[in-house]
């Protein structure tokens, strides 16, 4: 049986990722700072990246590992997790031998001027020279991730979208299937790419979003200023790699 840890295992996508590789057959360790319950084929073990402990007896014996674990927008803690943690990771599993590392990083990480994403292509880097066999897969912004922005500015009295913004949502159980796939198949040493199955212009998923909750809510067409809004225009949050995800970002919102 294939042993996979995953680190980040209690964040939106960790949770998926962990329940879809135990579904799968897969030997799962998933970490965490606090200890927690084993349940549902999934065993964890109490592991900090920023600090190093506990993180080699973690990898011991792992076949592969699936790097989840990020702190956004968290100042000098980002730079620890993301950069040092991957560092820590990488030697652990350099010294336990594993066979692969799948590192998932954002689309746009290289063509977008935003610090975090700055940070994610450092990361990206490690990974690449980190001395384990790897892929990275860089995904397009999860449905929660919309949704959240929506609510966000709806508590403000409206609903704010830059009407030339392209978006393309996936789902996080669409990406979990597909890291388990990754996994299966092996290390590319690539960078590969992974997004949902449509092309939205932001207002276009805003209205969707406010007809889902029956929001009596003002749509506001405002562009995204400056450089960070050039970016976002000209598609550099999207992709046309295929495969794809299925689930829409309708049927998200409607389930």
């Amino acid at each position: 049986m294939t042993s996979v840890v995953v680190t980040g295992a209690s964040g939106r996508l960790g949770r998926a990722v962990t329940a879809r590789l135990a579904a799968e057959g897969f030997e799962v360790r998933a970490l965490s700072r606090t200890r927690r319950a084993d349940g549902g084929g999934v065993r964890w073990a109490v592991a900090d990246l920023t600090t190093g402990e506990g993180v080699g007896a973690a990898l011991a014996g792992a076949d592969a590992v699936v790097h989840l674990a990020s702190a956004p927008y968290k100042g000098g803690y980002t730079r620890r997790v993301e950069l040092d943690g991957t560092g820590t990771l990488l030697a652990a599993a350099r010294a336990a031998g594993t066979g692969h590392l799948v590192y998932v990083s954002i689309v746009g990480v290289d063509r977008v001027p935003w610090g975090y994403y700055r940070i994610k292509l450092a990361a990206e880097r490690l990974v690449r020279d980190g001395g384990v066999p790897w892929t990275t897969l860089r995904a397009t912004q999860f449905h929660e991730f919309a949704a959240e922005i929506f609510a966000g500015t709806a508590r403000l009295g409206a609903v704010v979208a830059d009407p030339e913004l392209p978006v393309q949502p996936v789902d996080v159980r669409d990406v979990a299937g597909h890291l388990a796939w990754l996994i299966e198949r092996g290390p590319s040493g690539e960078v590969e790419e992974y997004g949902g199955p449509e092309v939205l212009t932001m207002a276009q998923a805003a209205r969707q979003w406010l007809l889902s909750r029956r929001s009596r809510r003002r749509l506001l067409r405002v562009r995204v200023p400056g450089r960070l809004g050039r970016a976002f225009r000209a598609g550099h949050l999207t992709t046309s790699a295929r495969p794809a995800g299925k689930i829409t970002w309708e049927e998200y919102l409607a389930g």
